[in-house]
Formats: structure tokens, sequence, C-alpha cells
């Protein structure tokens, strides 16, 4: 369709029945079948936009009017919903974020794979949606009239000023509110991204076991102004609070942490449990930021890898070993694969911790080390994968075929590259049998997913 005759015109309004959500909880309809995002509207509804913006292929439209609703829509809690970029769909029943996951799944499974959407299974739902988050990580601006510290504008890097976040755990809301008074009492500068000038980035806090919080104050100078104070103040109106640490982030861009740590008061690690497994967890750690519905996933995980105590597994992209740890615990051996040296070591701390010595770990791109370990006589009985958000590389899928396990499971944050991965493992002998779609981010338009995959006899 050419510019000539696309059939909207800019700030002209039309109608439109919309039939799906975007990556970003845009509601997507059409014009004489040209397609037109609508931010706010929800599938099923018959809405009146006014055109902001006109592409070739697509154009953008401001909801005005909802002329027939979805039964799902409702009233967002929070009242910095609309300003706030941190949530995309709570303006939707959690019913209906469940049903629309659901059938994104399906939407990627059956159109990018080639698989029926019957292998999607109904997706595990949060037991509850709200304040599930025991990592919070806010930017902090300079306003005129004084420090900024909320969370940004979707699509901006504007900050949008909050005094709580209702999906984080409420320790990190009273951190939050305790920094935002803080900075005030004591005139101390948020970061201006354009001039550079400022000092405190960002406000972070982990929750670990029993409520147990730390907190990292991020600066943009090498010095964090009444760092004294920070901790006194905090040490009497928190006491949750049982570790303090100052990092110092100088470059410019999104990168939160940078290279210097200052540990100013505590303990300088939590301790966080997951299945039963405890973790110690540092400022630079991963961790799973939604515990109960991180332990659902891992379930089914070890479900589909079906192990009796004798196998050997590979868990390929292992990061800082949870699910070697926990697959360890029904295995023989597990194997862990990972191309980030400081994730691994702090793997091997995580398997000291919990006494766990059936495990191994390598720094390594498991593309290149698994041909490896298979020359030299290794056969797996289940590969598992957990790959970033672009999905493995096709070096590590045909690697993974080659050793021709009975199975592999792939736990994935990216429905589309895992359907992608998918067709690709099918061309190499490998079944899809199902997949289970987990709810591990309320709220948002995030799902993700565990597959089983078996080797064609």
């Amino acid at each position: 369709m050419t510019k000539k005759n696309i059939p909207v015109k800019l700030n002209e309004t039309y109608t439109a029945t919309i039939r799906d959500l975007g990556i970003h909880g845009e509601g997507i309809g059409s014009v004489d079948d040209f397609t037109l995002f609508v931010p706010g509207a929800l599938p099923g509804e018959t809405v009146t936009a006014r055109i902001v913006a006109a592409k070739k292929s697509y154009a953008q439209g401001k909801l005005i009017s909802i002329e027939k609703p979805s039964p799902f829509r409702t009233k967002p809690e929070c009242p910095a919903y609309h300003a706030c970029g941190g949530c995309q769909i709570s303006h939707l029943t959690y019913e209906g974020q469940l049903a629309v996951k659901e059938q994104r799944v399906k939407d990627v499974v059956s159109r990018l794979g080639g698989f029926s959407e019957d292998l999607v299974l109904p997706v595990l739902p949060a037991e509850n949606p709200w304040n599930y988050r025991n990592k919070m990580a806010v930017p902090v601006a300079q306003a005129t009239g004084g420090p900024v510290i909320g969370y940004y504008r979707q699509g901006s890097h504007q900050v949008v000023p909050i005094d709580g976040c209702l999906i984080q755990e409420e320790e990190n809301n009273r951190v939050l509110r305790f920094a935002k008074g803080f900075m005030a009492r004591h005139s101390i500068q948020g970061y201006n991204e354009k001039s550079r000038k400022g000092s405190v980035r960002h406000i972070m806090a982990r929750t670990g076991d029993h409520g147990e919080v730390m907190v990292v104050i991020v600066t943009a100078t090498p010095a964090l102004p009444f760092a004294e104070l920070w901790v006194k103040e905090m040490r009497e109106l928190l006491p949750e609070v049982v570790s303090i640490y100052h990092n110092v982030q100088k470059s410019p861009g999104n990168v939160i942490l940078g290279e210097t740590l200052h540990h100013l008061w505590g303990k300088k690690t939590l301790t966080a449990t997951l299945e039963g497994l405890a973790f110690e967890v540092s400022p630079f750690s991963f961790f799973q930021v939604h515990r109960s519905q991180a332990e659902k996933l891992y379930d089914k995980a070890l479900e589909y890898a079906a192990l009796t105590g004798g196998e050997t597994v590979i868990d390929a992209y292992c990061g800082t070993g949870t699910i070697s740890l926990c697959l360890a615990k029904k295995a023989k051996k597990v194997i862990g694969i990972e191309i980030v040296k400081a994730a691994i070591d702090d793997a091997w701390k995580n398997a000291e911790f919990n006494h766990v010595e059936n495990v191994e770990f390598h720094a390594a791109d498991a593309g290149k080390l698994m041909p490896e370990l298979y020359k030299a006589g290794l056969r797996p009985d289940v590969i598992v994968m957990d790959p970033v958000r672009a999905g493995c590389s096709e070096d590590v899928l045909k690697a993974a075929a080659a050793m021709e396990p009975k199975r592999m499971v792939y736990v994935s944050c990216n429905p589309a590259t895992f359907a992608r991965d998918a067709k690709i493992l099918a061309g190499l002998s490998y079944t899809l049998k199902k997949v289970q779609p987990v709810d591990v981010f309320p709220q948002t338009m995030h799902i993700e997913t565990v597959a089983l995959l078996e080797r064609a006899e």
C-alpha cells in the first residue's frame, strides 16, 4: 500500500475493532485492512481513535472513546498507571490478562513454529498478581522542585514520580519512600541525563528471606553525599534493611550498576531460598524476581525432564546455576554451561553453599563446548536450555541435537524466539510435545514458557 492510498489521515478520527494486543500492550485493529495501533484499547472492543502518526504500513491512534467495551476491562488500581511505563495491562482483569497471554503463545507457536496450538496448555497463574517483585531499581532525576524518584514514562526517559509500586514487595516501597524523603531533607540532587550533572542515579532494593532488605544507592559521582547519614537514618527508620551499598556508575546509558562498589554497612549478601535451595544474593547477582512463580516454572521443567536419579543432564545457558542445582537433586550429574564467567563463578559458590557435589560448571560457549564433550564420550540423557530473550544460537541447537538426548526441556522468556528455535529442532528430529506458559510477570505483557521436546525414533 503506497502512501498515496493510506486510508487514514493525521488528526482525523476513525472507528476500529480491536483484535489483539501488541508487545507493549497496545490495542491492534485496522481501518480498511490498514493496521492501527491504539494504546489503551483491548481485544474485542470497538473504539474511536484520532490518528497521531501514519507510516507506510501502519498508523498510531490516540484513544478517544470506547463504543463497545471489553467485559475484561477494569479500572487500574495504580494512580500512576497511565503515565508510568512499568506495567502495560493493568486495565485488563487478571482473567483477561491470562487469556491474552495464552493466546499470544498459541499464535506464535502456530504462526512462527508451524505447530498445532493445541500443544499449548492453560497458563499457570500467580496466586497474587500484585506485590510480587523482590527487586526494585528506580531511576532518580532532578526537577525544578527537587529530586524525582519513580519509573520512566513509556517510550521515554522522563521519570514519573511515584510513592510506591503495586507490583513491588512492600519492603522495597518503604525504601523508595525513605530515599525520596531523605534526598529532599538533605537537598541531594538527582541525576540529569542530558547535562550529566547531579549525583544519585538509581535506588535499588532487594528483598530476601524473612523480609530482609539490601539497598544499593547508585551515583554518578565518586562520593555518596551524606553517606554516614544514609546509613544512620536508614537503620533507624527501616529496621528490615540489613545491607547497604554505594555503587558508582559514571558511564551514560541504561546500565544501572557500575563496576565500583562500596559496602557501607551490614551483611555483604542476602539469603534467598528457591525450591528448598539457599542462594547468596549480592548487588550484582541474578535472582528470580517472582519467587513463587519461578518455582512453578522450575517444577514444570523438572517434571518434563522426568529424572529418576541415573541421568546425566546438560544445562545450557545455566546462568548462576539455579536450574542446575534444582536438577541435581534428581539427576546423577548435571553439567552447567554459561558464556558469562561471573555467572559461572556465582554458580560454583551456589553449589558450595548448598553442598551440591554432583554438578560442574563451565564458562564457555555451549555451541562450541557441547561438540567437544560429545567427542570426549559424553552422552546426556536430557538437555535443558534457558536462553536470553534472543533465544538459542543455531550452533547450540545443532550441537544439542547432535548429542541425541532423549528429551530437551526449553525454558523461554520470549515465546517468539522459542517458536523459531522449536521449528529448527523439529528439523533435527525433535518433536514438540507440549508448551506450558507460566505468568511470572502479572500486569505486564511478558510471559514465560516451559516446553518438552522428545527425540523422534
